[in-house]
């Protein structure tokens, strides 16, 4: 009975496998560089979240790459992000700040959302809770976990 237990744990932790990672402060960030990640530039658009989300990613200069990205349903915008990775003592940071529809911030002005980074491997790269996956050089997937619900998120996009 033990056996078929234990069995049981495995598979349903395995079915339920994480694609984000939490920031350790003891390991802290890995040394990367912004071409780490170049791959990450371009438009990209999917559908998630009951909806379709457009994001574009700007080629690294400046020691950084910024981003905006939208959430439309019903032919309606929901919200925005705009925020950036910059290459901050070698290694990266990704920073996010959210908007309504009518581009009044969700944060307070002088606080944005911050995400360390985990792990860097060639097709993906790991921010705390936060993962960008090249499928291939037309697709990416990210998976965030919303920190309200804990539930991870997989947005998926093509160029």
């Amino acid at each position: 009975m033990k056996m078929i237990i234990v069995f049981i744990l495995l598979f349903v932790s395995n079915c339920f496998a994480q694609n984000t990672l939490h920031y350790n402060d003891e390991k802290g960030s890995p040394k990367a560089t912004l071409q780490d990640v170049a791959w990450i530039a371009g438009n990209w658009k999917g559908e998630a979240l009951g909806g379709v989300c457009q994001e574009t990613w700007s080629e690294p200069l400046g020691n950084s790459m910024m981003f905006n990205f939208k959430l439309v349903k019903n032919n309606k915008v929901v919200f925005y992000e705009l925020g950036h990775i910059i290459e901050t003592e070698k290694t990266l940071l990704l920073q996010l700040k959210h908007f309504d529809a009518e581009l009044k911030g969700w944060e307070k002005p002088e606080i944005s959302e911050t995400f360390r980074l985990v792990k860097i491997e060639d097709n993906k790269v790991y921010f705390d809770q936060f993962t960008f996956e090249r499928v291939n050089k037309n697709e990416i997937n990210v998976y965030v976990v919303f920190e309200e619900s804990g539930e991870e998120v997989k947005f998926n996009f093509k160029k």
